[in-house]
Order: structure tokens, then sequence, then C-alpha cells
């Protein structure tokens, strides 16, 4: 059975957009979400279907019909998985390289999607989909390291807001091609879908989103360099781009750069997480030790 829900709108709230009134008003729906309510018809305004651009007026009623979560047809799997914290309203998980976070062509099972329903059970945000839940973020299939799950919709808007805000903690350690003339730099470039493959990103001026990574160089080697990388953004490939970019691909990258005898795909870790909780508002950080394939790379390098 789907959920009514209505609210009043008040003086100080009168003027905002429908889409983002719905998701201050009820935190557990993303503006994305309120968004598709309103393109689905599911919300009235004073007993009419308005666009999501429509702002509010003063002493309209609001109205919105929330249909259940579809049942994620996706088998639930006992795959172990490395947990570095958990708590009623949040997962932080330590993802190994070679793992897909969640199902997609090819990938249905053995993914981090299917790990995650069998040790959650019902226990996962469905803001993201029915094939993502419980995802607030991913990390690339050969990418491994740390990212945050969430139990629950309140959970999953608070921590994606942090996101956006450019307020979540993330940073990842790499290898790359060649040697830096500075010890530290930041890469500022809007990034993209590639023109001609549509499976690629790139640096583009066109249909594109702005892309910030700071990162320091740790130490160098004969012909590469070890790095640590802030994310001021969260593009789709934004590290292995940049590094493109800048001409220094990510170790082992076989889409941006050159494969690695030794690895499969890239040298790319994602160590360090921070966010504010959701429910408890206190910071917290979570550091991972470098894999072993990482540590490999580095004493064949030396």
């Amino acid at each position: 059975m789907s959920d009514i829900r209505d609210f009043t709108v008040t003086e100080e709230q009168s003027g905002t957009r429908l889409d983002k009134l719905i998701s201050d008003v009820w935190e557990d729906i993303s503006r994305s979400a309120a968004a598709k309510l309103i393109e689905d018809k599911a919300v009235t305004v004073n007993g009419k279907t308005p666009n999501k651009s429509c702002k509010a007026s003063v002493n309209d009623i609001i109205s919105a019909e929330i249909p259940e979560p579809v049942e994620l047809d996706v088998t639930a799997e006992n795959i172990p998985i490395d947990i570095v914290y958990e708590d009623n309203d949040l997962l932080v998980v330590n993802k190994p390289k070679g793992m897909v976070v969640h199902p997609a062509a090819g990938n249905y099972t053995g993914t981090l999607v299917n790990a995650l329903m069998y040790h959650c059970r019902d226990s996962l945000s469905s803001i993201n989909g029915v094939i993502r839940p419980g995802i607030v973020h991913r990390i690339d299939k050969n990418t491994s390291g740390l990212l945050i799950v969430a139990k629950n919709d309140a959970s999953h808007v608070k921590l994606a807001e942090q996101i956006k805000a450019h307020s979540f903690t993330r940073e990842y350690e790499a290898v790359v091609c060649g040697h830096f003339k500075d010890t530290e730099g930041t890469v500022d470039a809007p990034i993209g879908r590639h023109p001609v493959d549509r499976k690629k990103m790139c640096v583009t001026e066109k249909n594109s989103r702005n892309a910030v990574t700071h990162y320091t160089v740790v130490q160098e080697y004969q012909q590469y360099t070890h790095l640590r990388l802030r994310l001021e953004t969260g593009r789709t490939h934004q590290i292995r781009v940049h590094m493109q970019y800048i001409g220094h691909p990510v170790l082992g990258d076989d889409v941006y750069g050159k494969p690695f005898k030794g690895i499969e795909g890239q040298c790319l870790h994602a160590k360090k997480i921070g966010f504010i909780h959701p429910a408890t508002d206190e910071y917290m950080e979570f550091d991972s030790e470098l894999p072993q394939y990482f540590k490999d790379i580095l004493a064949k390098l030396r």
C-alpha cells in the first residue's frame, strides 16, 4: 500500500520550488525523488497536478502519494565483506579491488549490493533505486577502498547533501606515470561524457560539471609517482580522467592509461572517508590500510 502524505505551506515556505519544498519537509525524500514524484503526477497542489518548477504559496495544501519501494529482483548472497563500522543508520565498507558496487548489465551477482542485501536484510535505503539500495556514492570495480552505505532514507539524504556541499572527506592514494614539477597541486577542469566513446568520461566544456582534484606527492620512483589525492567534487572516474588530462595517467588504468603487468585495472585506493553522522551530528573519519596489491606494486617500483 502506498503512503499518503500532506502538509500546508507556511508563510516562511511560500515561494519555494515545489521539489525543494517536498524534500525539505520530508527528509526521507531527496530533491530528485521529489521531482520524480511530481513528474509521475503523484503530487497535487490544492487537488491539481503541478510541474516541478511550481512555487508554493502560503496555505497551499501539498499532497503526495509515495509508492511502496519496488521489490529488488537481485539475489542476496553470502559474500564476505570488510565492514569497518556499522550502526543503525549506516555502514562503512572496505571494498576489495575487482568487486562491482551494484548490479548492472553483465554483473548481476557477486556485487557489493548482493552482499549488503544478505548482511542488512531489509535495512537499506531505497533512494537510489532498486538496483542500488543503500549506495550513497560508488567507487569503480578496480578501485579498492572505503565507501559509505545508508541503512535508511533519512540518513541517505543527509549524507548525499554533504557530498553535494563538498563537506564529505574523500582521500585516495594512487600510483601514476611520470614525475611532477611541484610537490602539490590542483586540477580544476570540468568533466563530461566523452563525445565518441560513451563509456568514457573526459575533460570538456560541453555538457560537463565542474570537477576539482587536489594532489600531493608522497614518493617518487624511477618512472612513477605515489600520490595522495583529495576530491573536492565527485564526478565519475574523476581522478582517472584528471590524471590523464595532466599527462600522468594512473598506473594500470586500461581505459585512460596503459595496463600494467601484474595488476588488473588502476592502482587507486579510496583510503580515507570522513562525514558528519546523519543521526548524531558527530564528525567521523575512517582510514584504511593500503591493500596488498598496492604494497606489492610499491615494492616492485622500489
